[in-house]
């Protein structure tokens, strides 16, 4: 069931970025660049976020999500990452749902109706499902405050792991052009950056990125010739 969502009650009375942050993710404040980010996207703008593995991406869309009026459309890679934000922002009593395969055509319809409805705020999808006939035929009545592509970086040939059907998304976003693009990745080049901005048909570049140091990490480079003596030397002194 955590599969395909919950539903909650429909309107979100609390409007202010800080409240909501306290309410539903329990912090008094934003990470860095977080609060930029936010105001990047409340004020309609494409924008682009490249965050470390852990550096808070998905409240990125999520809170700015709820201050806006519609449904937020969230093109993400794989099914247990789907399932994985759908259960975490089922427990924090949003309404959200994936839609993924295996699920039969009345609960597919069901959860589009629910986004028709209003009943859901977060719809996850993967990027082939952006052309599917059903899919589309009800993505057009959507009322969309936003499009959230996870893993952005899949967008770009030039990136490490390209998957065409985040091509689709483009296409998507002609039927709803008010709706802004909030991409996110921890993996870019200075190249991929620049191509999913224009792979996604960004109406101007907007950037935000943060250092990918980690101070509680250090890389070592050791020449020896018994790795194993020198990794038991190693563990024996720390």
């Amino acid at each position: 069931r955590l599969a395909f969502g919950h539903s909650y009650p429909a309107q979100i009375e609390m409007v202010d970025k800080h409240s909501l942050l306290k309410r539903y993710w329990g912090f008094d404040r934003f990470r860095l660049r977080q609060e930029e980010i936010i105001d990047s996207v409340l004020a309609g703008n494409d924008t682009l976020v490249l965050l470390p593995t852990g550096g808070g991406k998905s409240i990125c869309y999520q809170l700015p999500a709820l201050m806006m009026d519609g449904v937020c459309v969230v093109v993400s890679p794989l099914i247990a990452l789907m399932k994985d934000q759908v259960q975490q922002l089922c427990e924090r009593h949003l309404k959200a749902a994936c839609i993924v395969s295996g699920m039969s055509l009345q609960e597919t319809t069901g959860v589009l109706n629910n986004c028709l409805s209003g009943t859901l705020k977060f719809l996850y999808v993967s990027p082939e499902r952006l052309r599917q006939r059903l899919f589309i035929e009800y993505f057009r009545k959507m009322k969309v405050c936003m499009i959230a592509v996870d893993e952005a970086h899949c967008v770009s040939q030039w990136g490490y792991d390209f998957r065409p059907a985040y091509l689709n998304i483009a296409d998507i976003r002609k039927m709803l052009p008010q709706a802004p693009v909030l991409a996110l990745t921890a993996t870019a080049t200075p190249e991929v950056v620049k191509d999913i901005q224009l792979r996604l048909a960004f109406r101007e570049e907007n950037v935000f990125s943060m250092s990918f140091e980690r101070k509680n990490l250090a890389y070592v480079v050791r020449s020896t010739d018994n790795k194993a003596s020198e990794l038991l030397h190693i563990l024996e002194r720390i």
